[in-house]
């Protein structure tokens, strides 16, 4: 398939009807790592917290390109200014080798260089190529007894000309993206005035910690997560966990915020205020009567595990009511295109987007806290960390229909279309769950960018 056929493939008006070929071609899907992942957006790489130390470095990703998160050396004079934080690609300047094998859990390490095994091509921690092997010659004597030079890089060969390939950074509340493209806009421009305040809800004025990893690889295409995220639509109906326990319902009050561009979307919700500790989904039968999904009857053996404390940067101003405010339980952040911000009830994590191919994903969450919690909210946000990850009580749902829709759109073929209308068309911000707007939001951008 040539690229004139592919620029000229979206019929539908509008954003509302995605073509199946969205998410199984590969030829686009190649197009939207180079257009998307290594073009002029900002991709989560990780947390400050991951590497305290100079030296520290840890293995991440932007697109399927590995690179390094490192902290460097920084000068005195330069420590009200620099962060220290580095983003390497993982690939040496000489042969393209892949160097960086961290000895211990095979993703973190410390070092105070980088040397390539292959040739011992040696790398500062910011990536400056500090010195290789026999880059002068090798002294030696020559057939008529006389000194001479064997070999040697060639006669102005520059260090600093090959280094590795170095993306730029920006540090946020202690979240750390970067960027292969020089001319992106700046991050908080990127994020937009929409977004910020919601991120600075969670994280400004605050020090993480971490709590601990899960990872799992999704047979589904790389879009489908931030579908998921940004889709009010599917909890109530899909998760018992939220329809039987009253965690995401579409009763809730709830608002849908996006950037001026309609990449990034915050879900938030509030958990209402009758909504039972361990039993079925409170009094409004409407939102559950002939919802599958919803058991009356079960019960937890643990309650526990929804000993929900509200906590006090929960509250923020209520848009709707000048003067007043509210205390979202759940705030889903989606920053295109590669990071979910969770905050459900007291369980905080970072859900890191990784393609794999056009049908496929590496999904990767850390959960964190924060310096000043108690033990009992570390224990808390622990226990419900349990309803997310891989074979959480809720997320595990997500994964599996991740799964079958990739499947079904391979069965269909070129033809068919997914369906998100509900709402309508447009993608206006709404102050309620019942819609499908940030889906339709994000590939109305899509569109522009892939030139759909």
């Amino acid at each position: 398939m040539n690229a004139p056929q592919t620029l000229s493939r979206w019929s539908q008006p509008g954003s509302s009807r995605v073509p199946f070929w969205a998410y199984t071609d590969t030829q686009l899907y190649r197009r939207e790592l180079e257009k998307i992942f290594y073009g002029p957006h900002w991709c989560y790489v990780g947390l400050e917290v991951e590497i305290p130390n100079v030296g520290d470095y840890r293995l991440s990703w932007v697109g399927e390109r590995q690179v390094i998160l490192v902290r460097d050396r920084v000068a005195p004079k330069d420590r009200g200014t620099d962060h220290g934080i580095r983003v390497l690609e993982n690939r040496c300047a000489h042969r393209g080798v892949r160097f960086c094998q961290p000895p211990m859990d095979g993703r973190t390490g410390n070092a105070r260089s980088f040397v390539c095994p292959y040739h011992q091509w040696t790398y500062k921690l910011n990536g400056e190529l500090a010195g290789l092997p026999f880059k002068d010659g090798v002294q030696a004597v020559g057939a008529d007894g006389s000194p001479c030079v064997h070999g040697g890089m060639p006669e102005g060969f520059d260090l600093k000309a090959h280094g590795l390939t170095r993306l730029r950074v920006a540090v946020l509340h202690g979240l750390v993206f970067a960027t292969f493209d020089p001319q992106a806009e700046p991050l908080e421009q990127y994020l937009g005035p929409q977004i910020l305040p919601w991120l600075d809800r969670i994280f400004q004025g605050r020090q993480l910690t971490l709590l601990g990893y899960n990872r799992q690889r999704i047979p589904g295409n790389w879009k489908l997560m931030m579908e998921n995220i940004k889709d009010p639509y599917h909890p109530g109906l899909l998760h018992t966990w939220f329809v039987t326990f009253g965690l995401w319902r579409a009763d809730q009050k709830s608002r849908m915020v996006m950037d001026a561009h309609g990449r990034h979307a915050v879900m938030i919700s509030r958990r209402n205020p009758d909504a039972p500790a361990v039993a079925h989904g409170g009094e409004n039968k409407a939102v559950t009567q002939g919802v599958t999904s919803f058991k009356a009857d079960m019960a937890l053996q643990d309650a526990r595990l929804l000993d929900v404390v509200p906590e006090p940067w929960w509250k923020v101003p209520d848009p709707s009511h000048p003067g007043a405010e509210i205390m979202p339980s759940v705030t889903m952040i989606t920053l295109f295109p590669s990071l979910i911000i969770q905050q459900q009830v007291n369980s905080l994590s970072t859900r890191h987007i990784v393609p794999r191919g056009e049908g496929g994903f590496d999904f990767v969450w850390t959960h964190f806290g924060f310096e000043g919690d108690t033990p009992e909210m570390t224990r808390r946000r622990l226990r419900q960390a349990n309803l997310f990850g891989p074979a959480g009580f809720v997320s595990a749902d997500d994964g599996e229909v991740i799964e079958l829709s990739q499947e079904g759109f391979r069965q269909w073929g070129e033809g068919g279309s997914t369906l998100c209308e509900l709402g309508g068309t447009g993608t206006e911000p709404t102050e309620h769950m019942v819609t499908e707007t940030l889906i339709r939001s994000m590939y109305a951008y899509w569109r522009k960018v892939m030139n759909q």
